[in-house]
């Protein structure tokens, strides 16, 4: 596997620093157990809240987020602990992984429960937007199996996707401080010394950045045709039926909840992927940081670079938060917003149960 490879072993001897601003055990034990709590929460609440639910597309939607939450609760279990120990044991990744089996897997473990949110997000959007601008083929050819199907490939295909480095084709290295593995971004290292990295590694990093990036505007693009339709249905909500009037509370819900995710989505991930393609079009890495001298400054791109990462890994624990456990209190906020605007709230109608900020209230009840 590719997690045994040079450039990731010599990473790897580094000794851990004990004393840093930036490294800290402190940090993923934190995100572990908030991570756990919060994903284990959240499955909770969809599975009682999915038996109770009649409606298909609320069906829909909580499997999505059921489906979010597990992905989220899984690559939380399958590297956190990891990255604890290795802290814990205050010795270099080298000695603890000889072999560099652990680092392909932690590695493999990053880049699916990397992709794999970024793709659900993506699915959860299409899906909303389908409903509210295209409904009768949505409501013909959208079931539940369909839902099923669509995260089951999702996940394969997240999964192939990180199998790419057992074909030969990318690696993963030991990545600063040396107590995780990632996507190698190159071999050339953060002083621009080294060989240069080969194809195989260059398209591998850069399709995952652009991967990522590409779900992340997908996500942006549908979410803002359902915000473009859900206000042409606010401005003819006089004219509309009481079913219309019923969907339109049950979509309203579920785009507020994605508008949250989207700007979690992007500030949580496009400190990263922009990075690595950074770092990819200057042939830089961060897979050799090291200080071989107390004189010696490491380089900034080390410290952005973990930050970033711990910026991705805060996604995992905002997800459940965002989608559903803070629910109510995203809807009440966006109920002050709504009552403010001209466009969808008139003043001879404000405080009547066709109005947009009833409609979101009855639907946060």
């Amino acid at each position: 596997m590719a997690g045994g490879r040079a450039p990731a072993a010599a990473a790897a001897s580094l000794p851990l620093p004990r004393q840093c601003g930036s490294v800290s055990v402190a940090y993923p034990l934190a995100m572990m157990i908030t991570g756990i709590v919060g994903n284990a929460l959240a499955m909770l609440l969809v599975a009682r809240s999915y038996r109770r639910k009649d409606s298909k597309r609320k069906k829909s939607f909580l499997l999505c987020i059921g489906g979010l939450a597990l992905t989220d609760l899984a690559g939380q279990l399958l590297t956190s602990p990891v990255v604890i120990a290795v802290y814990l044991s205050q010795r270099p990744w080298q000695r603890l992984d000889p072999s560099g089996r652990l680092c392909s897997f932690f590695g493999l473990s990053m880049t699916t429960f990397g992709l794999c949110p970024l793709f659900i997000a993506s699915a959860m959007a299409v899906e909303r937007a389908l409903a509210i601008r295209a409904p009768h083929w949505y409501a013909s050819h959208m079931k539940t199996r369909a839902t099923r199907a669509v995260l089951l490939a999702v996940w394969l295909a997240g999964l192939a996707f990180a199998l790419l480095p057992v074909a030969g084709v990318g690696h993963y290295a030991v990545q600063w401080p040396g107590t995780w593995c990632f996507i190698g971004t190159g071999e050339r290292g953060a002083n621009g010394t080294g060989p240069a990295p080969g194809r195989g590694d260059l398209f591998f990093a850069s399709a995952f950045a652009f991967l990522g990036l590409a779900a992340l505007a997908v996500t942006f693009v549908c979410n803002l045709a359902t915000i473009k339709a859900l206000v042409s249905r606010c401005r003819a909500k006089a004219t509309a039926s009481r079913g219309g009037a019923q969907w339109g509370r049950i979509t309203t819900e579920t785009v507020i909840q994605l508008m949250g995710i989207t700007c979690v989505l992007s500030a949580c991930w496009s400190p990263l992927l922009i990075m690595m393609l950074k770092m990819i079009f200057n042939q830089t890495s961060v897979e050799h940081c090291k200080m071989p001298k107390p004189e010696t400054k490491r380089p900034k791109e080390c410290d952005f670079f973990l930050t970033a990462v711990r910026l991705a890994s805060l996604n995992q624990i905002l997800d459940p938060w965002v989608y559903l456990l803070l629910r109510k209190i995203l809807l009440r906020k966006f109920c002050q917003v709504a009552n403010a605007m001209s466009s969808c709230s008139h003043d001879g109608q404000k405080g009547q149960p066709g109005s947009l900020a009833n409609e979101i209230v009855q639907t946060g009840a």
